[in-house]
């Protein structure tokens, strides 16, 4: 058996391609939309894709399976579980094989069986992986989003991303019973998850890519709950803000993505038609560094620098519904920022400038805008002068401490709060260390605000001893 896993550092997603080498058949679990990168490691591996699945219908990137099935060929296997409003409604039309739990399917020699572990998702499946040409014992589980290294799946998603009320209470109760069910699994059991550090399906991922059964009931803090009443307080306790793209993301996975073909590639475009995109109110995005944007901008555009953030703010702050043009350091950056973009179904991207565009805009428009960047003990004399300061730090954070009097929105939240702030005095912008608020900063001055940073946010004002409030 072959096992490889392909890890997005920025959705902070693992997919996985399980082949037999004996057949030279390939499955592909959980694949981004990114399908070149699985034909080209079959290629590499002298293996055929002949079978594509996934855990469930995901919420914090588009979903591949649908795309790769059709460019390979390969069946397409699915929950037939979840109840009629989340059941996937393109199954039948795209020919897919629907699974109930304990069922399964071969992969050469490769015993694939389907278990059903609602409680993430009422639909999710994990997989248990048998490699029966070495043993009749189960080696692996691909858990998908319901048994992490360190944590398990969310069960509030539902409820939270996509609006389905009355539904997180259900679904921690589901994840326990799920929970309980791998007690008849063996303490060797590998556990391959579909998710690592820094993803929103849980609260608590640990950064070892891989881990085994028997450890996780030794330490993962899910497994010391003996009781179902004190498993759902603790697992719905102190959960994250989803981000604002999830719920477009499960109707999205639901319903179908759009099949690509191949991911899109962004031409360039000129000075003109990036100044025509601004006057009619087009979305233009700043994908360089905050510092950068800082130092000089095109004015009107947002900064959403490309880092491990990038589809986290780009899908929660971005219209889905309205085309985007980049900025950009080069080609190669517009192309990195294009292929995130369609991993989280952004299939918008209708263009790119380079640095020209700065040049042009100092030389020929006036002048490039900056954005003002001050200390902590500033910032503090500058709300005792009447500033606002916003605080756009998660919930769970502001909840450990903010600076006193300041007002809480959630940078996902700000695009819809802006319109309540005030005109006629600086909004002042902070978060933990500064690089959420540059990106706050950047929207309300693309919206006419009189925005301020605050350099070193939290760390800062409170490493200066300056006046807090708890809770």
């Amino acid at each position: 058996m072959l096992l490889r896993r392909y890890y997005d550092e920025t959705l902070a997603q693992a997919s996985y391609l399980i082949a037999c080498q004996a057949t030279g058949e390939a499955l592909v679990v959980d694949p981004l939309r990114d399908a070149d990168l699985y034909l080209d490691a079959a290629a590499r591996e002298g293996v055929q894709i002949a079978h594509v699945t996934e855990t469930h219908i995901h919420a914090d990137f588009a979903s591949g399976s649908r795309e790769l099935a059709a460019r390979t060929g390969a069946r397409l296997y699915l929950s037939a579980l979840g109840g009629e409003d989340w059941s996937y409604r393109f199954a039948e039309g795209d020919g897919a094989i629907l699974l109930h739990d304990e069922e399964g399917f071969q992969v050469g020699n490769i015993r694939i069986r389907a278990l059903h572990t609602p409680g993430h998702t009422p639909e999710h499946l994990s997989f248990l992986v048998t490699d029966a040409a070495t043993s009749e014992h189960p080696l692996g589980l691909l858990s998908g989003d319901f048994v992490f290294v360190g944590d398990v799946g969310r069960p509030d998603l539902l409820e939270k991303a996509a609006g389905v009320s009355g539904t997180m209470e259900a679904g921690a109760r589901d994840l326990y019973r799920s929970l309980q069910r791998m007690a008849d699994l063996p303490d060797h059991l590998q556990i391959w998850p579909g998710h690592g550090a820094g993803s929103a399906c849980g609260k608590a991922l640990g950064a070892v890519p891989t881990s085994t059964l028997g450890y996780e009931r030794l330490v993962g803090w899910a497994f010391q709950h003996r009781d179902e009443a004190s498993f759902v307080r603790a697992v719905l306790e102190d959960q994250p803000e989803p981000p604002a793209y999830f719920a477009r993301m499960k109707r999205m996975n639901r319903d179908g993505p759009t099949l690509l073909g191949h991911l899109p590639e962004p031409g360039h475009v000129g000075n003109a038609l990036l100044e025509r995109a601004l006057l009619e109110g087009t979305q233009v995005v700043d994908l360089r560094s905050t510092e950068a944007f800082a130092g000089g901008h095109v004015p009107g555009t947002l900064s959403i620098p490309l880092n491990r953030s990038f589809t986290n703010w780009a899908g929660s702050l971005l219209s889905y519904d309205e085309p985007l043009h980049l900025v950009s350091e080069d080609e190669a950056q517009a192309r990195d920022a294009a292929r995130d973009l369609a991993l989280i179904g952004f299939d918008g991207v209708a263009g790119y400038v380079g640095p020209e565009a700065l040049e042009y805009w100092e030389s020929h428009k006036g002048g490039l805008g900056t954005a003002p960047v001050v200390s902590a003990e500033e910032a503090h004399r500058l709300q005792e002068a009447g500033a606002l300061l916003v605080d756009v730090r998660a919930r769970s954070e502001v909840a450990q401490g903010r600076p006193a009097g300041a007002t809480h929105i959630h940078l996902g939240s700000l695009p819809d709060a802006a319109d309540g702030l005030p005109r006629d005095r600086p909004v002042l912008v902070s978060c933990l260390t500064g690089a959420r608020a540059g990106i706050g900063q950047s929207l309300l001055l693309a919206r006419g605000f009189d925005a301020v940073k605050v350099g070193g946010g939290w760390q800062a004002w409170s490493e200066a001893g300056l006046p807090v409030e708890r809770g």
